[in-house]
């Protein structure tokens, strides 16, 4: 996608318009004089302003504008209307992680944050063996460095740092950013059987996020079917996290229409905010998720679809030929559903 944004005509910055493009040739001389007597601050300041005056944004120049995102309410909160998954992030089993596509990763984090994406949804649990916990760790490490970046870091004080992109963004600061929204769930592992152990776990997550306070804290999935006795636990806990103030509000995660009006009740009782129920939502199951949307809108609260192109099998990167690799578990997953998916991909693949 960053390519297809960033793809201009003749050598031109996209976005720029003639009159800008013979602004700047105007400037020309002024541009010359300043840097040939850097070390003047004032001479700097001014031509500077002057850019500014006449609505040049360096920002502009240099970057095409990325279309932006727009932001809903989920109950007693404000989110972005799209989010970003991080299951693969540290999941060597389904989507082969590397510690190595940590950068590339990054890439697409700073790309959709510039799109007014806000909202993460992660897991105590992302992450395999060793790498347990990867996601949320890198949620915080990536939301640091993109603000640095940005120049809003309260903590990046280096006054020693004199570069002109510091200077400017001193003179000309960032246009205002959603502060990142984490909404984390939390696996109901056979141990976790008390609330305090649901706190802990959030406290757990801040740890690894570098962070305050989750925006959204999820019950990962129901065990209503097979362990009845810890659901209880499970919502006592969770409620315990929204009023200890360690989250915005509450949501769940893989719950169906029965048990999100269930879970919405006992919330209302204790004046906890549900705000997000979220469920395997895509053009292969929307069939069978269709009652989802009407108890959400009964609870007041949002649907989030995640893996929206079914683990990867609406990309059209994958075929009976072309089939992850061996070991993986989508490997027989989508050796059994391509047969059945391959109209749908025709059209996917017309539009």
């Amino acid at each position: 996608h960053t390519h297809t944004y960033h793809k201009t005509k003749k050598n031109k910055p996209t976005g720029i318009s003639s009159q800008s493009t013979q602004t700047i040739k105007h400037h020309k001389g002024v541009k010359e004089v300043t840097m040939s007597i850097f070390s003047s601050k004032t001479i700097l300041f001014i031509y500077l302003l002057s850019l500014i005056n006449k609505s040049i944004s360096w920002t502009t120049l240099s970057q095409p504008k990325v279309p932006q995102v727009k932001r809903v309410k989920a109950n007693n909160i404000e989110i972005s209307e799209l989010g970003c998954g991080t299951w693969s992030w540290g999941n060597r089993l389904l989507w082969d992680y590397d510690t190595d596509q940590d950068e590339e990763i990054y890439e697409a984090y700073k790309y959709v944050r510039d799109a007014g994406v806000s909202v993460f949804d992660t897991a105590d649990s992302y992450g395999t063996l060793d790498l347990n916990g990867r996601a949320e760790i890198l949620l915080g490490q990536f939301e640091t460095r993109y603000l640095i970046e940005k120049g809003q870091n309260e903590n990046n004080n280096d006054d020693n740092d004199m570069s002109l992109s510091k200077l400017f963004s001193s003179i000309v600061p960032s246009k205002n950013i959603q502060a990142q929204q984490v909404a984390t769930k939390f696996a109901p592992y056979p141990w976790r059987i008390t609330s305090n152990q649901m706190v802990n776990a959030a406290k757990a997550s801040l740890d690894r996020l570098d962070q305050d306070k989750l925006s959204i804290a999820q019950l990962h999935w129901s065990t209503a079917n097979y362990q009845p006795f810890q659901e209880k636990a499970l919502w006592e806990g969770i409620g315990n996290v929204y009023d200890e103030g360690l989250c915005d509000a509450i949501g769940v995660s893989n719950y169906g229409p029965q048990q999100l009006q269930k879970i919405s009740k006992y919330m209302v009782d204790r004046n906890v905010p549900l705000a997000t129920a979220q469920i395997q939502y895509s053009l292969m199951t929307y069939k069978d998720c269709k009652d989802m949307n009407e108890s959400c809108d009964n609870v007041n609260c949002r649907l989030i679809s995640y893996s929206p192109l079914c683990l990867g099998l609406l990309t059209g990167k994958y075929n009976l030929d072309n089939l992850p690799r061996s070991g993986n578990p989508r490997r027989q997953l989508f050796r059994e559903l391509l047969p059945g998916a391959q109209p749908l991909l025709n059209t996917l693949e017309v539009l």
